[in-house]
């Protein structure tokens, strides 16, 4: 029996990547979320938000053991499943590659310290300035990586000559054209997900025990986050579009099903195709893939049928592209209705609907973030290092990639159950109200004590 090696190669990084990115976007998430709650706490002196900040770190640090893995997995499988990748771009790459590892280890050393420092200043500014180094260092881990997909959209930094790149600027490489608009999608959707995933948590804490002040303001908090980042996500997308308009022409043309070159040229929106190419059912939206290419509404945009048909990305690229601005701007919508109900004092942002929508924002934001990814990938195809190295020349020719494929898959059912159960049970033992409670039971008591001590001084 012949096996695919491509195609099982494919499967692999694709398996990897799906579970990792859910807790990359975690990883770089959650820290700004906590340096917000804890600065917000110190500055009402509310010890809600200071709660809020110590329980999400603690999910966090479960989250971070598991994207430690999985993170391991894909440099593995850069080895493994693309060697000869490896073989010609690994001295090109080396470099941001090299520096994720860095920005993780720099993360994890204050991450260290901020855990184990609480309550120990005496100034709580200095332990909330901890927060900064973690944020930045999740934040750099982000850029290295995406740099490194930016590269393999639009390389540069070397000389190809006799079919090895020479010469390389490594920090060119690094600093591709691809970088700024890549890391300003993936930072502003990540930190998206993350207030997305915090607010579901809230909403869904009031859904099952009512209304608390500690789920109320979490869930104040978070999707006012939600909102900006919404916002900043939606300007990314339109930044992105501009740039693969100007270098990467045929990705924008597969994604909106645009074959012939024209000026003013509509935006089309769902629909299917025909086996003669002929869109049914869509819906057309005059000038705008114009303006969004070029901000003109009567611009000329590349068709696909500009290039050659073996270098065309595959065209169900046109709904990954359709999903993903979909997800975008319903949790833009979400998060201005919650506020306009916020502001329409006859109206109660805290109904069950509204609720409801909050919740299942979450699963939403991830699948958003997965099919940008999946687009991202997919509409790259059929380069591996686009202009230099095809997919099918990257990949490994070993019949054992199948093996590799189902330990990966145990691996990842193994690890997600485990941080299922470990999450459920650190939280659902330990209610924030209880929490709460404890934490002013004891420094009632801390209070007691330096009194009564006080006392027998005197």
């Amino acid at each position: 029996m012949v096996v695919d090696t491509v195609l099982w190669s494919r499967l692999v990084t694709g398996l990897t990547l799906s579970f990792h990115v859910i807790f990359a976007t975690i990883g770089v998430a959650i820290p700004l979320m906590v340096s917000i709650a804890e600065f917000v706490g110190i500055r009402k002196k509310d010890h809600h938000y200071t709660l809020m900040a110590k329980r999400w770190t603690r999910g966090f640090v479960i989250s971070v053991a598991v994207g430690v893995v999985t993170g391991t997995a894909i440099a593995l499988q850069l080895a493994l499943v693309w060697p000869n990748f490896m073989q010609l771009a690994g001295n090109v790459i080396a470099l941001p590659l090299f520096m994720e590892v860095f920005a993780f280890f720099f993360e994890a050393i204050f991450l260290g310290i901020y855990l184990y420092t609480w309550d120990r200043f005496r100034n709580p500014y200095l332990h909330w300035l901890l927060t900064v180094p973690v944020v930045l260092g999740a934040a750099m881990s982000a850029f290295f990586i995406t740099s490194v997909n930016g590269f393999m959209n639009q390389p540069e930094g070397f000389i190809f000559e006799g079919g090895h790149f020479s010469a390389v600027h490594p920090l060119q490489a690094m600093f591709n054209e691809a970088t700024p608009s890549k890391v300003f999608h993936v930072l502003t959707s990540a930190y998206m997900t993350g207030a997305a995933l915090l607010a579901a948590v809230a909403a869904f804490s009031i859904l099952k025990k009512g209304v608390t002040e500690y789920a109320k303001k979490g869930l104040k908090l978070m999707m006012t986050v939600l909102l900006l980042f919404s916002f900043l996500t939606a300007l990314a997308g339109d930044v992105s579009a501009k740039f693969l308009a100007e270098h990467q022409p045929e990705k924008l043309a597969a994604a909106e099903w645009h074959f012939e070159t024209e000026k003013g040229a509509d935006l089309i929106f769902l629909g299917w195709l025909t086996a003669e190419r002929e869109i049914v059912g869509a819906l057309h939206i005059p000038n705008a893939l114009s303006f969004l290419a070029f901000s003109d509404f009567n611009a000329e945009v590349t068709g696909l049928d500009e290039f050659p048909v073996d270098e065309q990305p595959p065209l169900l690229v046109h709904y990954l592209f359709d999903a993903m601005v979909g997800v975008g701007f319903a949790l833009l919508a979400m998060s201005a209705i919650f506020f306009l109900l916020l502001l329409w004092k006859k109206r109660n942002e805290l109904n069950r609907w509204m609720l409801r929508a909050i919740v299942f924002g979450a699963p939403l934001a991830f699948l958003g973030v997965e099919l940008g990814w999946f687009y991202a990938e997919v509409g790259r195809q059929p380069w591996m290092i686009r202009g230099y190295m095809r997919v099918e020349e990257a990949a490994t020719t070993s019949p054992s990639i199948v093996i590799l494929f189902f330990v990966f898959l145990l691996l990842y059912i193994l690890l997600g159950t485990m941080c299922v159960i470990v999450l459920r049970r650190l939280f659902r033992d330990n209610p924030a109200e209880v929490e709460l409670e404890k934490a002013a039971k004891a420094k009632a008591d801390a209070m007691q004590a330096q009194t009564q001590e006080a006392g027998e001084h005197a």
